[in-house]
């Protein structure tokens, strides 16, 4: 943390330079500092393992050793339990050409979560704190041009901690109590992290593949690969009784994503109830839901397709109900299985002065070869976000996507869901249990021509809207993405992952970006997770 602090008050070298691609080959002196943040944070990480290693074998309250006594009965146990975890990450982005500002980047990013957790008899609780820091976020990448923007999330970052590159803070992530009536039984109270759609947890390894990663997160996510990330001030509760399970939440959302500062909440709000079963010997999960979302920041400019000068005179809340449904199932065929996605909401509500109505639909299939060692997995899909096709008409078509974790669907974050209509393959192998590779190929069409390009997860901040928007200038044609990532499970406490991934802007970006209509996304992350109990018994 200091040496980001030190880093911050020296100013740093001078960021005014020669742009260098991700292809260059000579290192720069921005590599060379991505690469000594690497080394600093597993430094960090491995100093941290080792000191609470020695903590964990201690005698608690410097009581002397005691000779080994008879091992007690389990339900007199209630250990509390110490968790680290660290994920330090080396990114470089190649945003669409926007000269002179700076579209070619790198920087690096640093997440540690550490706290404290216990089971006694029928409640738990949690304390958890977060450190999130960003290293060298580009000065250079917001354009004055406001169709261009900021030119990556590098620039993101930059602009939510008050123009600084250096920006690092500590917050408190979670803090709750639960009470467990039974095994699928239970209230929690407090600050928690909370993502929609992962209500139950699927027997089948191929649905527990699609839940999370098809499902979960399309309209309230924890916007886990952002260093700040979100959590809620809330309630929820689960019921259920073996395949069924019913699922609430009340919450409050927290500052944080791209905000270092997570400990604020912001004047936004959100209810959630869903169902969902397991059927079919669980080869058939499904779900149905309902999502009331509420803003009272009333005082910034919504993002939508109407005027400036009209957005600004709109000071009404926002109020947005989402009603829909999704399944997923696993039909067993030959010498492997084909597996279906399906998805869909509706909406409506207040958009301000606005009525809401809108909605969105997903259609996904594949066929996994399981008698092949590793697997392949060849997977298509569809998806179309409404767009708004009338700014002057009082209606608001656009999709709206609450407050998701975009890049579960938008790997390398250039857009999200709204507005949107995606057509894509992807193909997933594991060489090995430990190791997964996948690439995806996504063709990207905006679903209006009169709407806006749209990216963010939602509202972070009570300064700033969330989500935001550029134009399309009556264009459709959009960009076509490719990519492709390693995930290496390398031991029980250290995962190395690798991403690459390349758009091509067609009209839509080429109207905006003139000079250059390539982007490119690359990053190197090490994670690191540990946890130990080291209390005794009671």
């Amino acid at each position: 943390m200091l040496p980001a602090e030190n880093c911050a008050k020296s100013g740093g070298y001078n960021r005014n330079r020669t742009k260098a691609s991700l292809n260059s080959r000579e290192p720069s002196s921005r590599q060379i500092s991505t690469c000594s943040f690497l080394e600093a944070s597993l430094r960090r990480f491995i100093c941290s393992a080792v000191l609470l290693s020695a903590v964990s074998s201690l005698p608690i309250f410097g009581q002397a050793p005691q000779p080994a006594q008879p091992a007690q009965p389990a339900a007199t146990s209630h250990p509390v339990t110490a968790f680290v975890y660290e994920r330090a990450r080396g990114v470089g982005w190649e945003w669409f050409e926007a000269p002179p500002y700076d579209n070619s980047y790198g920087y690096g990013e640093s997440l540690l979560r550490f706290g404290f957790s216990q089971n006694i008899a029928k409640w738990d609780w949690k304390v958890e704190i977060t450190q999130p820091t960003i290293l060298d976020a580009p000065n250079d990448s917001v354009s004055a041009n406001t169709a261009q923007g900021q030119l990556g999330l590098g620039a993101s970052y930059y602009a939510a901690n008050g123009n600084n590159s250096w920006p690092v803070a500590a917050f408190l992530k979670q803090g709750f109590v639960r009470y467990d009536a039974a095994a699928d039984q239970n209230i929690r109270i407090g600050r928690i992290e909370w993502v929609e759609g992962v209500e139950t947890k699927p027997k089948n390894p191929t649905l527990a593949w699609l839940q999370p990663n098809r499902v979960a997160q399309r309209l309230v996510g924890n916007f886990g690969f952002t260093v700040a990330q979100r959590s809620f001030d809330g309630i929820d509760a689960h019921y259920g009784q073996g395949s069924w399970d019913v699922t609430t939440m009340f919450g409050r959302a927290d500052q944080g994503v791209f905000n270092m500062n997570g400990n604020p909440e912001i004047n936004v709000d959100m209810q959630y109830l869903a169902y969902t079963k397991s059927d079919w010997s669980d080869r058939f999960l499904w779900r149905v839901f309902a999502i009331g979302y509420h803003d009272g920041r009333t005082g910034l400019t919504k993002t939508d397709n109407r005027p400036a000068a009209v957005r600004a005179t709109d000071h009404h809340n926002i109020r947005v109900g989402t009603y829909g449904g999704d399944f997923l199932t696993v039909i067993p065929a030959g010498s492997g299985q084909f597996d279906l996605v399906g998805w869909g909401a509706l909406q409506n509500g207040r958009w301000g002065v606005q009525e809401q109505r809108s909605g969105a639909a997903a259609v996904e299939g594949g066929y996994q070869f399981l008698h092949v060692a590793s697997t392949p997995w060849i997977r298509g899909g569809w998806w179309r976000g409404s767009g708004d096709n009338n700014p002057n008409d009082g209606k608001h078509g656009t999709f709206f996507e609450i407050l998701p974790t975009p890049r579960n669907y938008a790997r390398t974050p250039i857009y999200n869901l709204m507005n949107l209509t995606d057509d894509f393959v992807q193909v997933v192998d594991r060489p090995t249990k430990k190791w997964e590779l996948r690439s995806d190929l996504h063709w990207l069409q905006l679903t209006s021509g009169r709407d806006l390009w749209y990216q963010g997860g939602g509202a972070y901040d009570n300064k700033v809207f969330g989500f935001t928007g550029r134009p399309s200038n009556g264009f459709a044609s959009f960009t076509n993405l490719a990519d492709i990532s390693s995930d290496w499970h390398a031991t029980s406490h250290l995962d190395v992952n690798l991403y690459y991934g390349h758009g091509w802007g067609k009209t839509v970006v080429k109207k905006i970006y003139p000079a250059g209509q390539t982007a490119q996304l690359g990053y190197l992350e090490l994670v690191y997770h540990w946890d130990s109990p080291f209390s005794a018994h009671h």
